[in-house]
């Protein structure tokens, strides 16, 4: 039996108004924080079906890490309904675009998404973007699973314990990207964060870990990511003149890396170092050879295995970039296994069978493998492709890696290829 550790989720009738919608009909997939509220009612169960769907960047800041998330999705998916699907039926998902904050695609997505029904939400990238429609996901008693969101503002925001990642919040990633400036000689440092709640609290941790280290942030720009242009911010920068320069964004760092190439504050002169929100940014590629040469920069999670890889390219030829697939695959298996685990797909359900399906039990990789345990009444522990989930009692994984990659005169990284990995404990 699987083991009930957090405060049990129940939900109360809620009244929505839902906009109807086109397009982006139910399919199945062929085989081939915070706490929750005190009782009130005996919570609702699913419908016996368990259905995903996902807000996930199709366009938007965050456009170039959509495919990736959305082959592993499918993966898992495509594993679990191979090996039975969940409570004898196969799972249905219905696939959504998160947009950014410069629209309001994801509040219309998950409109859609609750008209149709969904038991579990995965998304959205973007820390802000799922910030602004937590209220409305949770609100309705569906479980919302991110692959990406990295902000520590979700360790403490009122979830009503239906929310969960797998990516590990800032503070692990701020401390590792602060340490490894200092490490490499930086005692002066410029950081230039996009001003949201993910460049805000990422820069706020590498401040922290770099000064306590004994550096100084000479200069911290949080600027506006929809500005037509960066000179003023860069020139801050320039102004201060670091040692080494921290860049915090999503795509716009593309313009970023142009102005301070334009101001003369270049990486073979100034160390540079990058982050989740960047690293695969595609326009890089557009620069002149050698412009991010030596740049380095974090990426939380170890590399994809190579099997892995192999195995999300059967599922879509044309991918080139990795990051968050495996996440991304462990959210949709995890949130199987705990409808499974409580023979009851309903978000409420899920929620409160999640942690206990992370850590505890018999150590099992894969949807068939664990459910064949649970099956036969035994705990499970489920060891992620992304690394050991193993949630603490707020939903955020306890334990993580981050790596460390370095740009070669190509301005590309290899993602199968980190300098370094540095393993950390979340609350440490």
């Amino acid at each position: 039996m699987i083991r009930i550790s957090r405060a049990p989720v129940v939900v109360t009738a809620v009244c929505l108004a839902l906009a109807a919608c086109s397009g982006g009909g139910t399919t199945a997939v062929p085989a081939t924080s915070g706490t929750a509220p005190a009782p009130s009612s005996p919570a609702a169960r699913g419908d016996g079906t368990l259905m995903i769907g996902t807000v996930l960047p199709q366009t938007g800041s965050l456009a170039y890490l959509g495919p990736p998330m959305f082959t592993g999705v499918d993966l898992a998916l495509q594993e679990i309904n191979e090996a039975g699907g969940v409570l004898g039926k196969q799972v249905a998902k219905v696939d959504t675009d998160s947009g950014d904050t410069t629209t309001n695609i994801a509040s219309q997505s998950v409109d859609k998404l609750l008209a149709q029904k969904v038991d579990a939400i995965v998304g959205a990238a973007s820390s802000s973007v799922s910030e602004s429609v937590i209220d409305k996901i949770t609100g309705a008693g569906v479980v919302q699973f991110s692959p990406a969101n990295t902000s520590d503002t979700f360790t403490t925001i009122n979830d009503r314990g239906l929310y969960f990642r797998t990516a590990p919040p800032d503070k692990l990633q701020g401390r590792v990207l602060g340490d490894l400036v200092v490490q490499d000689g930086n005692d002066t440092i410029g950081i230039l964060a996009m001003q949201d709640s993910y460049g805000s609290g990422l820069a706020d941790q590498v401040v922290e870990t770099a000064e306590a280290a004994g550096a100084t942030v000479v200069e911290r720009v949080d600027y506006d990511p929809k500005a037509a242009e960066f000179s003023a911010d860069v020139g801050k920068i320039r102004a201060k003149n670091p040692k080494g320069i921290v860049l915090i964004g999503f795509e716009e760092t593309s313009k970023l890396v142009n102005e301070l190439v334009k101001q003369g504050l270049t990486a073979d002169k100034h160390k540079w170092y990058m982050v989740d929100g960047n690293m695969s940014n595609t326009n890089f590629a557009k620069a002149p050879r050698g412009t991010l040469d030596g740049v380095k920069g974090t990426l939380p999670g170890a590399a994809a295995p190579e099997a892995f890889q192999k195995r999300l390219l059967r599922v879509d030829a044309k991918l080139s970039e990795f990051t968050y697939a495996a996440e991304s695959y462990d959210a949709v298996t995890l949130i199987a296994l705990a409808a499974e685990a409580a023979k009851d797909d309903s978000g409420a359900a899920i929620a409160a069978s999640l942690i206990d399906a992370s850590k505890g039990g018999e150590k099992c990789t894969g949807f068939k493998e664990c459910a064949d345990l649970l099956r036969a009444g035994k705990d499970i522990d489920y060891e992620g492709v992304s690394g050991p989930v193993d949630f603490n009692d707020v939903g955020d994984p306890s334990v993580a890696t981050i790596g460390v990659y370095q740009y070669g005169e190509n301005n590309t990284f290899n993602a199968a290829k980190a300098l370094e990995y540095r393993k950390g404990n979340i609350a440490g």
